[in-house]
């Protein structure tokens, strides 16, 4: 890898220290004493929130990382923090996928419902540098906000996030979700979505599991795989997988037909 010009020689050590403890993290723990020491360093920072999923859809996961007491990742409404971040990844497409530096001398705020601690405390930041990682084979793109005083976002800070964010990525993506960590929350079952239905079809009516069920109800709504593994929280792969059992079990040959094959069996038993 190379080095910006003017790191020193000790400066050079921390980098290649940071490189090396990124490989080892598997807590959050971890995760949140590696980015308090070295990485302090070159980035000053007092919030860390990466975000991935969707952005194009709005189907997106946050995990934050912070000093600061009572600022957690379940310290955010989704619904205040969603359209925030959706509009700094529109910000850093536009900036050619280079990182970015924003300031405010009245703070960022967040459009919440409510006020809370995590919104107090966003909106005394002065400072952010956000940078991401474009994702073009599984769309799960991943976007990185640091915040806190003025230097987070100078020139140095800048051009060190522009070659430690593959290292920072790795380390967030050895870290296990939170339980109760989900994309959206798990879609109702085609039974319920077509409540008002006399007789709706079940899994031995048509010979299809629940989940199969499930990604058809997605697929008749001009769903992708991709959108549906985001959905239902399983991965693009899984999904083709369960489409392709689907054909096989309703004798179809493409979605079109599954859906209309699906409407025959549900009209059938009206």
């Amino acid at each position: 890898m190379s080095y910006p010009a003017d790191l020193t020689f000790s400066e050079i050590v921390k980098t290649l220290k940071i490189i090396k403890e990124s490989l080892q993290i598997r807590s959050h723990y971890q995760l949140f004493s590696w980015l308090q020491s070295d990485i302090q360093h070159f980035i000053p920072h007092d919030l860390v929130i990466a975000a991935w999923g969707d952005f194009s859809l709005g189907l997106v996961c946050y995990d934050v990382v912070s000093p600061l007491p009572g600022l957690r990742t379940e310290s955010f409404d989704d619904r205040a923090i969603q359209p925030f971040f959706v509009d700094l990844f529109q910000r850093w497409m536009h900036c050619s996928h280079a990182p970015y530096a924003m300031t405010s001398e009245h703070g960022f705020k967040l459009n919440a419902l409510r006020d809370s601690e995590a919104t107090a405390i966003m909106q005394g930041m002065r400072a952010a540098l956000v940078h991401g990682i474009k994702d073009e084979r599984g769309r799960h793109d991943c976007l990185y906000l640091f915040m806190g005083p003025h230097t987070t976002g100078d020139e140095r800070s800048r051009e060190t996030l522009r070659y430690l964010l593959p290292y920072i990525d790795t380390a967030f993506r050895q870290v296990a979700h939170l339980p109760d960590q989900y994309l959206v929350p798990k879609p109702p079952r085609p039974a319920e979505l077509n409540a008002g239905a006399q007789a709706s079809a079940t899994p031995s009516d048509t010979g299809l599991s629940s989940r199969e069920l499930d990604i058809m109800e997605w697929i008749r709504k001009g769903k992708t795989n991709q959108e549906i593994g985001l959905i239902l929280d399983i991965s693009a792969f899984t999904v083709k997988n369960h489409v392709q059992r689907i054909f096989k079990k309703l004798d179809v040959v493409n979605r079109a037909q599954a859906v209309a094959r699906i409407e025959s069996l549900r009209t059938g038993m009206r």
